[in-house]
């Protein structure tokens, strides 16, 4: 009881309970399944088209069989100069459309996901090269390029900042990939940045990648 104000102390138990319900309100809720369903009608979509077009961000990382939980959007890199083509038909099969006051994306919302419409990834243009990199998979049984695991990388590694650095996050995507990754292009295109290296080096002490050349120590590509 407490006495200044005569009403019960929640004993020790109550209080991890309390707890543990505040942590469950606090949680994004898991939409992995919703944003599946989400990614493939608009892959669907992109393909009819004919543009040119790659699944990336973590839904890209859920196609190569890392286990990630998806929360937020589904995003695809399409070129800048096919934006008018592909939000018109995407309109055209109820995709709502919203143009954000980002020049760097259009973002759309089906079913209550966002879609997310890329037109550069961390300040670098998507390029038909990039595009045409591209490999196709399987997502939740329907195929459809995704970007290619080098270019993955390099992304991830150059959206990194003082205000944006998620290692732990980062860390099982490098691992899964890290025999499909050319980490050499990887340090050539993102490794200059400090965020960049940290994460690069981190990698060598941890023997996921081989150290640069020249430095000392041990580590495994595979």
């Amino acid at each position: 009881m407490n006495l200044a104000e005569g009403t019960p102390t929640p004993s020790g138990r109550d209080l991890v309970g309390l707890a543990g319900d505040q942590s469950a309100q606090t949680l994004p809720a898991d939409h992995t399944q919703a944003i599946l369903e989400v990614t493939k009608e608009v892959a669907g979509v992109l393909k009819s088209s004919e543009c040119l077009f790659a699944l990336v961000g973590s839904v890209a990382v859920h196609a190569y069989g890392i286990p990630v939980r998806l929360q937020h959007d589904t995003d695809f890199a399409v070129r800048r100069e096919d934006a008018e083509l592909v939000t018109r038909v995407l309109g055209d099969h109820g995709v709502e459309i919203v143009e954000p006051p980002e020049d760097w994306l259009i973002k759309g919302r089906r079913d209550g996901e966002q879609i997310d419409l890329i037109f550069a990834l961390a300040d670098r243009p998507v390029t038909t090269e990039l595009l045409e990199r591209a490999v196709t998979l399987p997502v939740d049984s329907v195929h459809m390029p995704v970007i290619e695991p080098t270019d993955l990388m390099v992304g991830r590694l150059t959206a990194l900042s003082e205000h944006h650095c998620d290692f732990g996050a980062l860390l099982p995507v490098a691992r899964g990939l890290r025999e499909r990754v050319d980490w050499d292009r990887v340090r050539e295109e993102a490794g200059d940045r400090p965020m960049a290296a940290a994460f690069l080096y981190l990698l060598e002490l941890l023997d996921v990648i081989r150290p640069r050349t020249g430095r000392e120590g041990g580590g495994s590509d595979g």
